[in-house]
């Protein structure tokens, strides 16, 4: 493994988490990563974490609001003065 992942490796995996994600990574550093995630149950878990909000992020930011909720919402605005 490189030497990011030598000292500690759950943070090493941490910091390449979300370029990791993005397939932003070199080789070398793209399979350090997936080494870790395949052999640390905790990190996994993140990344699936990780995963699954960025999969919910996308769907909600697409889906229309309802019209009451709108409504909700607005009424419980603070006026600015």
């Amino acid at each position: 493994m490189g030497t990011r992942f030598d000292l500690d490796p759950c943070e090493a995996c941490e910091e390449l988490l979300q370029s990791y994600m993005d397939r932003a990574l070199n080789e070398e550093e793209r399979q350090d990563a997936q080494r870790h995630l395949d052999a640390c149950a905790y990190c996994a878990r993140r990344y699936r974490f990780e995963e699954s909000l960025r999969t919910f992020v996308r769907r909600v930011s697409v889906e229309p609001m309802a019209p009451e909720l709108k409504l909700k919402l607005q009424s419980l605005r603070t006026p600015l003065t």
